[in-house]
């Protein structure tokens, strides 16, 4: 057998180059710079359904149909030739006649090598048709768990609504003050987790903004518990931040037993003031805090259960709570550091928990 002549340099680094883009696992094509193809990967051609033997040498948009032969991406490839851009994930629907649309990741690059005469471009395409309908059939079941949730929510804070005008209507009849008065505490605070649910189930969020939240929470506050708005008024101050739904419950039944305790407390015979919500949210650090101008703390009162479920609350969530005349009146004031992060925000079943810890440990304690 005659020796071969010797395979010229060149021509040895083409072969290779085009056996490595035919032997790709992912559709790639190798391509000049008018476009035309001088080598596509098996993967490619099978994906495609082109012909591998007549794809070399043809042009891009002349494939298939004409479908590859998009405006956009033809001016992409042009810029990336030019050494103007390089296309890092430009998206497309490849539609082909009598087949289902497919939805198309492009990453293509000049390549940069000795042979400065011939220039080529590598284009390696991904089919993310299965993984975008994935995230659409997510993102559709989230929005209709987030719908049934607003819907829940509000038949919770419709129910506690009923529960409470039952417990007014049994007040105003009963003959015992003390009852009486429980009576009373009990309507008034089921209306405030009334009002928190009714919050929570308009905004639709999965995250909530604290001032606008607060604002509304106090207005419905005021309106079950405030007979003169010209005598007592509640106010919300502060930047607020953004915070996760299930944080926000945490912080509207702090807000809401503080406020409460205000209302019972600090303004006896008639007295005339403002409770005002501060909130101040930077990052992970936040101090939320409320205060009235009413008569003080007496130093002589045992923690009743609004002190206890914000203490728990307050501790679920890294928090410290500090309590200091305000002269006149009281402020108490909730902050959290960026180190009460490790542990993470508490969940519902651990606000829960925290609740009924606090209850269990105060039972038969006058607030």
């Amino acid at each position: 057998m005659a020796p071969q002549p010797p395979t010229a340099p060149e021509q040895v680094a083409l072969s290779l180059a085009m056996a490595m883009v035919a032997s790709s696992p992912g559709p790639l094509l190798l391509l000049d710079g008018d476009l035309n193809i001088v080598a596509a990967s098996t993967s490619f051609s099978d994906t495609f359904e082109i012909d591998p033997a007549t794809a070399p040498g043809r042009s891009l948009s002349g494939l298939g149909g004409g479908e590859w032969a998009l405006p956009q991406l033809q001016s992409l490839l042009h810029a990336t030739a030019s050494g103007a851009a390089a296309i890092e994930a430009y998206e497309m629907d490849l539609d082909r006649p009598g087949r289902p649309a497919r939805r198309l990741v492009i990453h293509a690059q000049r390549l940069v090598y000795l042979d400065l005469d011939n220039l080529r471009l590598l284009m390696a395409v991904t089919d993310v048709t299965d993984a975008r309908a994935s995230e659409k059939q997510k993102d559709d079941a989230l929005r209709q768990n987030l719908v049934l949730l607003r819907e829940v929510r509000h038949r919770v804070a419709n129910s506690l609504q009923i529960i409470a005008s039952v417990l007014l209507q049994n007040a105003k009849k009963t003959q015992s003050v003390e009852t009486r008065g429980h009576l009373r505490d009990a309507h008034n605070r089921v209306m405030s987790v009334a009002a928190l649910e009714r919050q929570l189930a308009g905004s639709g969020e999965a995250v909530v903004e604290l001032h606008a939240y607060f604002t509304s929470l106090c207005d419905s506050i005021g309106a079950s518990m405030i007979t003169d708005p010209d005598q007592l008024s509640l106010v919300v101050t502060g930047a607020g931040g953004v915070v996760d739904s299930k944080v926000s419950v945490s912080l509207g039944l702090i807000v809401t037993e503080l406020v409460i305790n205000a209302l019972k407390h600090a303004y006896p015979d008639g007295r005339r003031g403002t409770i005002q919500v501060d909130c101040e949210f930077r990052g992970p650090n936040w101090v939320l805090s409320v205060s009235d101008d009413g008569v003080g703390m007496p130093t002589d009162i045992r923690p009743g259960l609004g002190t206890s479920i914000v203490q728990a609350l307050a501790k679920q969530m890294g928090a410290a709570v500090e309590v200091a005349p305000a002269h006149p009146g009281t402020h108490v004031a909730i902050t959290r550091t960026q180190i009460a992060l490790v542990n993470g925000p508490p969940d519902e079943a651990d606000e829960g928990r925290a609740i009924e810890d606090a209850a269990a440990g105060v039972a038969g304690v006058a607030i």
